[in-house]
């Protein structure tokens, strides 16, 4: 087992981390940026470094500044928690030259699951469900082809890179063009690499995603479901396990396809195998991530296993101590992300001093955060602040668990999206259980509709 990890991130999953080595009784290193010199993750680890300015790519992206970071501590795996980092092949190879551990998938298994293109051939040879489309596009005229042959609607993804970007839904021929172009220059902006697919456009769907543990012995296995349909612009908001659209056969099938996947690439690590879920039941392969998901503690909830503990122990080398018969679920959870930003005001970005801060509590009540009061939200970063995980013995005390906790939190000196969490957990959509992943357009209608 490692004695000194380097936590290569910031925020509520730098301190989630940095909690989970202390129970392991390992030590850890923080990095942090000028504008994080007093945040929570840097006060409770036993080292800290500087690694540059405010900008992410001054420090949290800065490799060089990373990787003297963990030499000259000692440490001996870098945990790269999720963005930033995670995915990127580049900082993996250059861990593996330095002799240091990187808590993950190694570089070669990034690559090819990063590449959605390939990703999405490898399964279809394993024999997982994959969403109707195209390989990699040479040009805009013969893509305007092939769209013709796979049918409007229709959606033009980046083949690398992840977050929403890179996405383009098409609704006709008139369309493709200027779409095709402008996700062209957003997958070359953000990711270096302009290359596209055609993946035909499924409505209404549900977006569910399985999480998987694998070891390096050969050993996967499935913590069961994530219902993620709560999106805006490609991002969740919410998060629950287990869905309450999906049967038992269902949620059957569709492990045995996700530790299929994880078994077809030789997958080692945390991994989560997402997929659309159509009106039909039908379900199909969309991509699979390589890292620790935000919203792991839902699953945490519902199993009692620590995956971030579980993620450093398969790194070390140790085997699942569990086969999927002895991987038990119980009761229902669900997640609210937390994000500093108006949502009546174009969801705009809230920064400064957080004045007063209550944190929800109660049993099977958590907040995972990095807040405290006093503490500055800097402008630079993502705007999630938190993510309140409850779990009740069934969705709908769960449901109501979760408002509670909600109503409890108190974040003063920012503005947060709480009320709006609320708001949707109210909707007799959400509560129902019928809501897919196009929820947020007609619900942000009726909740304006309603203050006027």
């Amino acid at each position: 087992m490692f004695s000194k990890i380097l936590v290569a991130n910031r925020g509520e999953i730098a301190v989630r981390i940095i909690r989970a080595c202390r129970e392991m009784g390992i030590d850890t290193v923080a990095i942090y940026s000028t504008a994080d010199k007093d945040a929570m993750h840097v006060q409770m680890a036993d080292e800290s470094y500087c690694v540059g300015g405010a900008k992410v790519a001054d420090s949290y992206l800065n490799m060089p500044a990373i990787l003297t970071a963990a030499v000259e501590s000692g440490a001996q795996a870098i945990h790269p928690g999720y963005g930033l980092l995670s995915e990127n092949a580049k900082f993996v190879q250059l861990c593996e030259k330095c002799n240091i551990e990187f808590i993950g998938p190694t570089s070669e298994m990034i690559n090819l699951l990063g590449d959605k293109d390939m990703a999405r051939k490898t399964m279809r040879a394993a024999g997982v469900p994959v969403t109707p489309g195209t390989d990699v596009l040479e040009d805009v005229e013969s893509a305007k082809l092939l769209a013709g042959e796979v049918g409007y609607p229709l959606l033009i993804k980046a083949r690398s890179g992840g977050g929403g970007r890179g996405i383009r839904l098409v609704n006709s021929p008139e369309e493709f063009e200027n779409a095709y172009n402008n996700a062209y220059a957003e997958a070359e902006s953000a990711f270096g690499d302009g290359a596209l697919y055609i993946e035909k456009f499924l409505k209404p769907v549900k977006h569910i995603e399985m999480q998987l543990l694998c070891d390096k012995h050969g050993n996967a296995i499935c913590l069961g479901e994530r219902e993620c349909s709560v999106q805006r612009h490609n991002q969740k908001l919410i998060e629950e396990s287990p869905s309450p659209s999906i049967s038992p056969e269902t949620r059957k099938a569709m492990m045995e396809a996700a530790v299929k996947a994880a078994h077809a690439v030789n997958y080692n690590s945390v991994g989560t195998v997402e997929f659309l879920y159509d009106k039909d039941g039908n379900f199909y392969f969309m991509e699979m991530n390589t890292r620790l998901q935000v919203e792991h503690g839902v699953s945490e909830m519902v199993t009692g296993m620590d995956i971030v503990q579980w993620q450093i122990r398969v790194a070390a080398g140790t085997a699942l101590n569990r086969t999927q018969d002895k991987v038990y679920f119980h009761g229902h959870a669900i997640e609210c992300r937390i994000n500093a930003e108006d949502p009546d005001n174009n969801y705009r970005p809230s920064c400064g001093k957080v004045t007063a801060l209550h944190v929800p509590g109660g049993s099977f009540v958590r907040f995972d955060t990095a807040l405290s009061q006093d503490y500055v939200i800097p402008p630079f970063y993502d705007s999630m602040i938190g993510k309140v995980i409850v779990q009740g013995r069934t969705r709908e005390l769960a449901i109501r668990k979760m408002k509670m906790a909600l109503c409890e939190l108190n974040v003063r000196g920012v503005k947060v999206n709480r009320d709006l969490m609320v708001d949707i957990l109210s909707d007799k959509e959400f509560t129902d259980g019928t809501y897919t992943t196009d929820f947020m357009e007609d619900f942000e209608k009726r909740r304006k509709m309603n203050f006027r």
